[in-house]
Parts: C-alpha cells; sequence; structure tokens
C-alpha cells in the first residue's frame, strides 16, 4: 500500500494566524504514516507574507522530514525585497526513492487579475511495485480563463509523458541517461474549483494517444456522495465551506483505491488535507 497526503499548507499559515511549519507535519503524520506528502504554497525568502518570519521553507520542511527525498518546485522566482531571491511553490517529499524530476512551467496568458505564474511539479516515486509518477499543483484563484490554460497545460504533460513510456528514447552516458517512468500517475493538487466547475471537469476526459484518463478519486469511490469541503472550513472571508483540493488517479489505478478521506479537523493551514491510499 502506498499513502498519498496533498495540502495547501498556506505557507504554514493556520486558522489561529500563527505559522508552525512542524505543527503542519506532525498533523500531516497524525493523519497517516505517509509515503509521499505533496505541499503547496511554500515560501522562501517572503517576509511579507501574513506572519512569515522570512525563512525558507523548502529546506525547512525537508529537515523536518530527513528520511524523504525532499524535491522543490518553485513557480514564482523574483528578487526579494531585501535581497536575494524569493520564491514560492510546491513540494514533494517521498520516503521511496525518486527518479526523474520534471517541473513544467504552466501557461501564463494574460489576464487583467491579480495572478501569477503556476507549475506542475512531477516526480517518478520507484515504489516496490514499479515506478509511479506523482504529480502536485496549485492553479490560479482569479481567472477562470487561466485555469484553464492551465489545464490544458497539465493535460499536455500527462500526454507527452504516456507518449515516452510508448516509444523509448535511446539511452546515453550522462545527462542522456534514461530513468524509469510509468503510464500510472497520481495528480494532486489545489485547483481553485468546485467540483462541478467544466474547467475541473475537462481533467479527466479521455486523450485520443490512449494515454490513460485522470479520474476524480473522490468520484471513482463515492459518487453520488459530494466531496468534503476542503477550503473554508473553519473561517469564511473566502466563501463559504467548498472542495477545491482534488486527488486524481489514472484509470488503471482506479481499482486500487483503498480508501480517501478529507481531514475534517486539523487548522494548521486553510485548507484541509486530503489523504489517499492505494494498494500497489
Amino acid at each position: 500500500m502506498i499513502r498519498i497526503i496533498t495540502w495547501n499548507t498556506q505557507w504554514g499559515l493556520g486558522v489561529d494566524e500563527q505559522v508552525d511549519l512542524k505543527r503542519l507535519v506532525d498533523e500531516a503524520r497524525a493523519i497517516a504514516d505517509f509515503d509521499v506528502l505533496c505541499l503547496q504554497e511554500i515560501s522562501d525568502n517572503f517576509p511579507e507574507l501574513k506572519g512569515n518570519n522570512g525563512g525558507n521553507q523548502f529546506a525547512e520542511i525537508a529537515a523536518l522530514l530527513p528520511d524523504y527525498t525532499a524535491i522543490e518546485g518553485a513557480a514564482l522566482d523574483i528578487p526579494g525585497r531585501s535581497g536575494g531571491r524569493s520564491r514560492f511553490g510546491n513540494m514533494i517529499l517521498s520516503r521511496f526513492p525518486v527518479a526523474q524530476v520534471l517541473r513544467y512551467t504552466l501557461p501564463w496568458e494574460a489576464a487583467a487579475t491579480r495572478n501569477m505564474p503556476r507549475l506542475l511539479l512531477e516526480a517518478v516515486v520507484e515504489i516496490p511495485t514499479g515506478p509511479l509518477r506523482v504529480m502536485t499543483t496549485h492553479l490560479e484563484y482569479s481567472s477562470d480563463a487561466l485555469r484553464q490554460a492551465q489545464v490544458r497545460g497539465i493535460r499536455e504533460a500527462h500526454r507527452t509523458a504516456y507518449e515516452r513510456t510508448v516509444t523509448l528514447r535511446e539511452n546515453g552516458p550522462g545527462t542522456y541517461a534514461l530513468f524509469p517512468t510509468s503510464p500510472a500517475a497520481v495528480l494532486t493538487g489545489d485547483f481553485n474549483m468546485r467540483p462541478d466547475d467544466p474547467v475541473k471537469q475537462r481533467i479527466s476526459e479521455p486523450f485520443d494517444n490512449g494515454a490513460p484518463a485522470l479520474l476524480d478519486a473522490w468520484q471513482v469511490t463515492h459518487v453520488p456522495t459530494p466531496h468534503p469541503p476542503s477550503f473554508c472550513l473553519f473561517e469564511q472571508s473566502n466563501g463559504p465551506p467548498h472542495c477545491c483540493d482534488f486527488i486524481f488517479v489514472t484509470e488503471d489505478l482506479a481499482p486500487r483505491i483503498s480508501r480517501i478521506i478529507y481531514d475534517q479537523k486539523t487548522r494548521a493551514s486553510d485548507h484541509q488535507p486530503v489523504l489517499i491510499e492505494l494498494d500497489m
């Protein structure tokens, strides 16, 4: 069995307005003895964020989980106000060995809203039964048009990843070395869309090249039960409680889902973490 948790951390800012990364990790561990942890909204050198001391959270979280391989995915990389670089993005931590890592900059089209670049972070995790592609992302909050473009980017990343499993490239030395990959994948993150959003549903549409479809794991196992809320559960300044955090699995993995839960207790972020367990 493999256990994966995804969580938008809000840089560790809890409902109590305290930033505490150790609390975040401890509460994730309390949910499950996770094998892979996918995180969004990790910051480095951003003291202007509420409650943030400006530290490198990528490094701090890696230090809290020394037995995991820590993969950084900074979508935003800009000059820091007090020097250095300020970064903001996603992170994957894996108990299992990690082969190749890919960072896809998602389409960033012109929009007059407040927005920023977004990233799809992919790590090939070498679980005992073989390689598994784990992806995590955080889509734009303010613009439906940008989310549409970003979903196209996610689908293209998955489509081409599948193509590379069908047509293997030539192996070679050094930078040309061939690493294991797989058509099987798990996609996690904060999609900033509600379950019935047509843009969100687009993620699960078939591919014309035979790539396995990405299915909403909750819908696979719980239809017609609605998704539990994952945002605004304890604080409603952004609207009533609703779900915008999802886990998708390729259709070949759907029969392997043994459990998916939305934690409704923790207040360590403004989002709730989601756990999936797969029999592998």
